[in-house]
């Protein structure tokens, strides 16, 4: 297999942090949802949200920090959170 440059690999890095951002924000429909009266199942926001944490604090206590992996999962807090709450409601 051919090895792959820096310059790949950070495009990759770049891109899997897009995707990352995205999927967390793909939320705001259920939030939507779930405040209109048609709450969704709480697990998988709530989930979402403890792994946005993890990798948050992953990135953050690194010896160098990671702000890629910071910048990604930080939406995963919150709207994982908002979307669990409204959930319940």
């Amino acid at each position: 297999m051919k090895k792959l440059t820096t310059a790949q690999v950070d495009r990759i890095g770049r891109i899997a942090s897009l995707m990352s951002i995205l999927m967390y924000v793909s939320y705001i429909p259920q939030i939507i949802s779930n405040i209109n009266g048609n709450p969704g199942n709480p697990i998988q926001p709530a989930v979402a949200c403890i792994n946005g944490l993890f990798w948050t604090l992953y990135g953050f206590f690194k010896e160098k920090k990671d702000w890629p992996v910071i910048c990604a999962n930080v939406p995963g807090i919150f709207l994982g959170a908002i979307t669990f709450i409204t959930s319940l409601m």
